[in-house]
């Protein structure tokens, strides 16, 4: 047990309508408890007054099918009612793309922003009448997508399912040889860093008999500089 040993209490609240759990830490050892907790798992702020400007929060990009103009990140936030992050086509054009004139889910699809998939970003100011936080990508977020991107390395995105099983499937599918290393993103999220050379979409099919459950997206360096620089 993850507080094994410690004094404390921890109990159920609920489930929301979001997926997150709400659980109540109590006890001599509660900060220790919290701290081990946060380490461990992905926290939400929960309370709205919690979020404040020009700071970064972690969430999951929610779908944005048939909205053109921005995306919507879940930071989980939904007391005393739900609340989230929105980031505009226009930042991710300005952030992602040297500003070029795309479609959101060009962008979407190039940089692999799947539903559920973690994002960083950096809020700048709450819109009371919109019920939002504006945000945009956090300077880190930036530069691990620009890490990615300049490493000529594609990386096959897995989501829903334990690193284990990614290593696993990886080891039974034959292909560990065309792999570098399994990256954990999250607990249910890591990426497939392929060798050079290895096409990411090519594992998919292979991997995808291994892991029927889970969701993949591949993020190639080589389409993303073709875009930009076209």
């Amino acid at each position: 047990m993850l507080c094994e040993g410690l004094k404390v209490k921890i109990k159920f609240i609920e489930v929301t309508n979001r997926g997150w759990i709400r659980i109540s830490v109590s006890g001599e050892d509660e900060v220790a408890a919290l701290s081990l907790i946060e380490k461990e798992f992905d926290t939400a702020p929960a309370y709205a007054k919690n979020i404040r400007e020009d700071s970064i929060y972690s969430g999951k990009i929610l779908a944005s099918a048939g909205n053109a103009t921005e995306i919507y990140v879940d930071l989980g936030v939904f007391l005393p009612s739900t609340m989230d992050a929105t980031v505009s086509l226009q930042h991710l054009q300005a952030q992602l793309v040297d500003g070029k004139k795309s479609p959101l889910q060009k962008i979407m699809k190039l940089f692999c922003f799947l539903e559920n998939s973690s994002l960083e970003v950096l809020i700048n100011y709450t819109d009371a009448k919109r019920k939002c936080f504006v945000a945009e990508l956090s300077e880190r977020q930036i530069s691990r997508i620009s890490s990615w991107t300049h490493s000529n390395l594609d990386r096959l995105i897995v989501l829903r399912a334990f690193k284990e099983n990614v290593e696993d499937a990886v080891k039974a599918s034959g292909h560990f040889r065309d792999v570098v290393e399994v990256e954990s993103l999250g607990m249910l999220e890591h990426a497939v860093i392929c060798k050079l050379g290895t096409n990411a979409v090519g594992l998919i099919p292979k991997l995808g008999r291994l892991l029927p459950s889970v969701v993949f997206g591949v993020f190639s360096p080589n389409e993303i500089l073709r875009f930009i620089e076209a």
